[in-house]
């Protein structure tokens, strides 16, 4: 057996691991590189492996950095399955389109304004790409091993981040090796803790949060914070969310301050169609979150569904304070960008971030400090206040990646760490190195490994 790692090495966008067995192949993960445009380019760029050699593929959750070059994968000679538990599939049915669309649309908003450098602009790839690349999907059970190839099994457990993601075992007749998707925090207010590691020969970590610790306030207090002193100057409060996860963790904490009269009455608008989809799939699935029927249904309340263009551009009129939350949660496309754009020059109104901004979005140039940003061609200068709550995250931080690790059965042959920016995954594999004596090595993009220990490029 041997890995190659295509994506996600260097970097935490594009996840994408290749694992050969024989004349089989397995790809887990299928994502989309976001951030620095140097990233960007290489979704334009053919994967370095013909899609066709690829016999299967397994997501661990539906997050478009793990699942977002599907459509280009099908559309490039990918004729296999792709594997992931119930609800990542009831989720890429969402996103995928949804990622379609923004592709389409921005290409066409860039025709219409002439400020792409291509003549014509053109979509990464269609709505119709993703609907030939969503009937490729097969849920499996999560708990269960399950043949996917003449002698590969994968076996999913719940890992946190999200509702459905999953850490995935991957065996061959004499080889395993686990990966952990993208981990979730281990008290998190609405999902439940990743389930403890399997033992598993080798191992794939990601280290997003590598290092780093989140904070100990409380969310909900800071949040209250934020929101009192931009309604105090009559501002709106923007809040860039991922549709899927942050969206109604967000919203749960604005329904808990509210109740508990930490902040004023005022109005709250959920402007991603996605989200108000996902914030449904989240309601029909008990069974993967801590919230109650009762709790559920308060949560769907919470805020007036925006669903309409028309709608959307009328909230960049209001003028008197007001929440609005939108996608997507690094500012990279969808309708926030558009809100950024005309609430973002006024200083009564505040831009909340509530998770991770990969180097290169907007919205890491805005925490670090930018005093204008580029969208649709031009820059718009941001005056409005920059917030940050960074123990909203989905991740785990260093510490609980460590308990999680703590639970392994026995030490892994080798452990890879990935999906971190090149100063957080070093942390993390020095950590593990120093307080548990293990073989860790931080890949670069496109190495493959011998799962014997040999390296080659």
């Amino acid at each position: 057996m041997q890995i190659s790692f295509l994506g996600a090495a260097g970097t935490v966008t594009g996840s994408k691991y290749l694992v050969t067995s024989g004349e089989r192949r397995v790809l887990v993960d299928c994502g989309l590189f976001q951030g620095l445009k140097v990233l960007r380019l290489k979704n334009w760029a053919r994967l370095p492996v013909d899609p066709s050699s690829i016999d299967a593929v397994v997501l661990t959750h539906a997050h478009i950095d793990h699942t977002g070059y599907l459509p280009l994968l099908v559309k490039q000679g990918f004729r296999g399955k792709v594997y992931c538990s119930e609800v990542t599939l009831s989720l890429c049915q969402l996103l995928l389109r949804d990622s379609a669309h923004l592709q389409e649309e921005e290409a066409n908003y860039a025709n219409k304004r002439g400020y792409s450098k291509h003549k014509p602009a053109l979509p990464l790839y269609t709505k119709e790409d993703a609907e030939i690349a969503l009937e490729r999907l097969v849920a499996i059970p999560v708990g269960q091993e399950i043949e996917i190839l003449d002698g590969i099994t994968v076996k999913l457990q719940l890992a946190g981040h999200i509702l459905g993601a999953c850490t995935v075992l991957l065996k061959d007749e004499k080889t395993s090796i686990l990966f952990s998707g993208d981990l979730g925090r281990m008290e998190d207010p609405l999902l439940c803790a990743p389930t403890a590691p399997e033992a598993a020969d080798y191992l794939v970590v990601e280290s997003t949060y590598g290092n780093r610790l989140h904070e100990k306030a409380a969310p909900e207090t800071q949040l209250a914070e934020v929101i009192n002193r931009t309604a105090k100057r009559k501002g709106i409060l923007l809040v860039p969310v991922f549709a899927v996860g942050r969206a109604q963790e967000v919203l749960y904490y604005i329904h808990k301050i509210k109740q508990e009269g930490l902040i004023p009455d005022i109005p709250v608008y959920l402007n991603s169609p996605m989200a108000v989809e996902a914030t449904l799939i989240f309601l029909t699935h008990h069974t993967q979150h801590k919230l109650s029927a009762a709790q559920c249904r308060e949560l769907a309340g919470v805020a007036k569904v925006v669903t309409t263009v028309e709608e959307s551009i009328s909230l960049n009129e209001l003028r008197e304070p007001a929440i609005i939350l939108a996608a997507s949660g690094m500012l990279s496309g969808g309708r926030v960008v558009h809100h950024l754009k005309a609430l973002g020059p006024d200083p009564r109104n505040t831009v909340l971030f509530a998770g991770f901004q990969a180097v290169g979005t907007r919205g890491a140039a805005l925490l670090d400090g930018a005093e204008s940003v580029k969208i649709h061609g031009e820059y718009v200068p941001i005056r409005a206040e920059i917030a940050s709550i960074n123990n909203l995250s989905a991740h785990a931080d260093y510490r609980e990646i460590m308990q999680w690790l703590d639970q392994c059965p026995k030490p892994p042959k080798q452990t890879f760490i990935v999906h971190g920016e090149p100063v957080a995954a070093d942390a993390l594999r020095h950590r593990i190195e120093e307080e548990k004596n293990w073989n860790v090595m931080v890949p670069e993009y496109l190495q493959t490994v011998e799962l014997n220990g040999n390296s080659s490029q």
